[in-house]
């Protein structure tokens, strides 16, 4: 009888040596972050420890970030760019990325009341009815990546009234597209109330908006009100329509590097009226562009009143503004009292053969103002002056340093006030970007660093807020280093501690703000201490950028010191956070627009200047 065989492991040295190495690594991968040893998390952990074989303790922060996808997704994802969309869905809920969402909101049975409404397609909604109201209340708020399209609403309709409150708010990369909204429509109205306020990166496109209308009035109050760098287009906008009213009041105020194009706007349109006032106010670098605008038309009258008041730099641009225009009047009242001056320029204002137009220039103050194939006659400068021979630069950045575009009280700081016992305003340091997780490298390394191929995978068009961002990513990281930068844009958690390691060796660690607590108030410090022995080092710091992944911006800048400092209440004294904070101090590289020195005054190279490590946030530097 033959015996009985023995246990494979008994008798096999090599296979149980293997697998007792696989047991210790997943278990200490496990034990040091609790996460299945088998998933993209975990497999990254492995590659820290080797990289970074210091024994130290993961940061939570950091591994929160890591890809979710179970192991067996990540190993058999596609390769191919069309065979990566076909499984978008897919991959977009197990890689927990910032996707646009598929979901289209039925509009059955909605008789013109849309509440808590999110992510709708209205193509040839309300076409040719009667009298009647649609209400947009609450539409689209606090969503990632909305997408809402409006072509040809109401065309042909009657006596139609909409309104749209509080449309898009605190919205993530939102992008509405309003296409020959209400053409041919003849009578009825239309107001923009709280549109698109306090969003991030908004992208809102009216493309011959009530063409060919008759008798409508429309309303933008309070659209894109602290909006953060965004862009609004009319092009076409009330094209050939008759006695068209259309008012802008808080137009784009207390926003933050918002773009606005009017392209053709009011373009042979008989009898319009637009009025601008309180356009672009306490506004941060705002650029707008009226190109062809009122172009053909006949008894037009512009209104631009208290445009640009209070607002940072800035530049406006008018070119063959009201060109062949009948009878048109222009009336630009108390425009560009900006507080930093900026620039505008007039390229062929008013031309063309027809002369009967009259443009008035009343209480216009602009230093930097340029007129070229400017018409010689009907135009007005009456009360034109220029600041520059009565307020200088100086003079006017002192007296509006605290103006709402000037950064927030604490962003910006100077390194004797890292002291122990110290009262200083906090800054609002969450993360206002979108939740993401990385990509695998493996994966994302499939995917092109560029527009066209991020647009293809994710479905993203370039034209819209979220394809914009990824375009602007990609430009940065491609820009030139600054002198003394050494930078990279990471697309994966590898790839961040691989330029940490060449930066700065493998005995490191990373450093980041535990938690948002005191932001938006003051604060008082505790125990201040310098990493490095306070000693002046070259930390490398990284930054999130926005795209469908997590990509940083990574950079190693010379002459920095990095704080860690115990955060108490102001009033308690009890202990609320430890954050970490960086103080540049070679500065002679920024900008002297730099919000630094608007906030703490100076030139380039003449200060240093601290900041606070943002939520999302972090900085590499050698361990202590």
């Amino acid at each position: 009888m033959a015996s009985p065989p023995r246990p494979v492991l008994a008798t096999q040295p090599l296979l149980l040596l293997l697998l007792l190495l696989l047991r210790n690594a997943a278990g200490a991968a496990a034990a040091s972050s609790s996460v299945n040893p088998f998933t993209a998390k975990a497999a990254f952990i492995r590659y820290w420890n080797r990289k970074v074989p210091n024994n130290r303790p993961h940061p939570a922060f950091f591994v929160s970030k890591l890809s979710p996808l179970p192991a067996a997704d990540a190993a058999s994802f596609p390769s191919s760019l069309p065979a990566i969309t076909a499984r978008l869905p897919t991959l977009c809920s197990k890689a927990a990325l910032l996707c646009p969402s598929s979901d289209v909101s039925s509009l059955a049975d909605r008789k013109g009341q849309f509440k808590s409404y999110s992510n709708a397609n209205f193509t040839n909604y309300g076409s040719g009815a009667g009298a009647g109201t649609d209400g947009f209340s609450s539409y689209s708020p606090d969503v990632n990546v909305a997408g809402d399209s409006f072509r040809r609403y109401g065309r042909d309709s009657s006596a139609r009234a909409d309104s749209f409150a509080t449309y898009e708010a605190n919205g993530n990369v939102v992008t509405a597209n309003f296409t020959s909204y209400a053409g041919g429509a003849t009578g009825g109205s239309g107001s923009f109330s709280a549109y698109a306020a306090d969003t991030n990166v908004p992208e809102s496109q009216f493309t011959n908006y009530d063409a060919g209308a008759n008798g409508r009035a429309r309303g933008f109050t309070s659209y894109s009100q602290e909006a953060n760098h965004g862009e609004n287009s009319f092009a076409g906008y009330g094209k050939s329509g008759n006695s068209l009213r259309e008012t802008f009041t808080s137009y784009g105020g207390d926003t933050n590097t918002l773009t606005s194009g009017f392209a053709n706007y009011g373009e042979s349109a008989n009898g319009a009226t637009d009025t601008f006032t309180g356009y672009g106010v306490e506004a941060n670098v705002p650029k707008n562009t009226f190109r062809s605008y009122g172009a053909g038309g006949n008894a037009g009258v512009d209104t631009f009143k208290g445009y640009r008041g209070d607002a940072n730099v800035g530049d406006d641009s008018f070119a063959s503004y009201a060109k062949g225009a009948n009878g048109g009047a222009a009336e630009f009242q108390s425009y560009g009292g900006s507080a930093n001056q900026g620039s505008v320029a007039f390229k062929g204002y008013g031309e063309g053969t027809n002369r009967n137009h009259h443009i008035g220039f009343k209480q216009y103050a602009r230093d930097n103002t340029t007129f070229k194939g400017y018409a010689k006659t009907g135009v007005d400068f009456k009360e034109y002056h220029n600041t520059s021979a009565t307020v200088s630069p100086e003079e006017t950045t002192s007296e509006h340093r605290h103006m709402k575009w000037s950064p927030e009280p604490g962003k910006f700081f100077r390194e004797r006030e890292l002291v122990a016992g110290n009262r200083m305003p906090m800054p609002d340091i969450r993360d206002k970007m979108p939740p993401r997780a990385f990509l695998p490298r493996d994966i994302a390394r499939k995917i092109p660093f560029e527009p066209n191929a991020v647009s293809e995978v994710f479905r993203v068009p370039l034209d819209t807020a979220m394809g914009k961002a990824v375009a602007s990513t990609v430009a940065e990281c491609e820009r030139v280093p600054s002198r003394g930068e050494t930078k990279r844009c990471a697309t994966s958690a590898e790839d961040i501690v691989d330029f940490a390691v060449e930066m700065l060796g493998s005995d490191i660690v990373v450093h980041s703000t535990a938690s948002t607590a005191g932001s938006g108030a003051d604060i008082r410090l505790g125990n201040v201490t310098g990493v490095h022995g306070g000693k002046v080092t070259r930390p490398v710091s990284c930054h999130q950028s926005l795209f469908p992944y997590l990509v940083y911006y990574c950079h190693s800048v010379p002459k920095a010191r990095v704080y860690e400092a115990e955060i108490t209440a102001a009033d308690s004294g009890q202990k609320i956070n430890h954050g970490v904070a960086i103080c540049h101090l070679d500065t002679s590289d920024w900008s002297p627009a730099h919000g630094a020195f608007v906030a703490l005054g100076g030139k380039p190279g003449k200060i240093e200047v601290c900041h606070w490590i943002f939520e999302g946030d972090m900085t590499w530097t050698v361990a202590d």
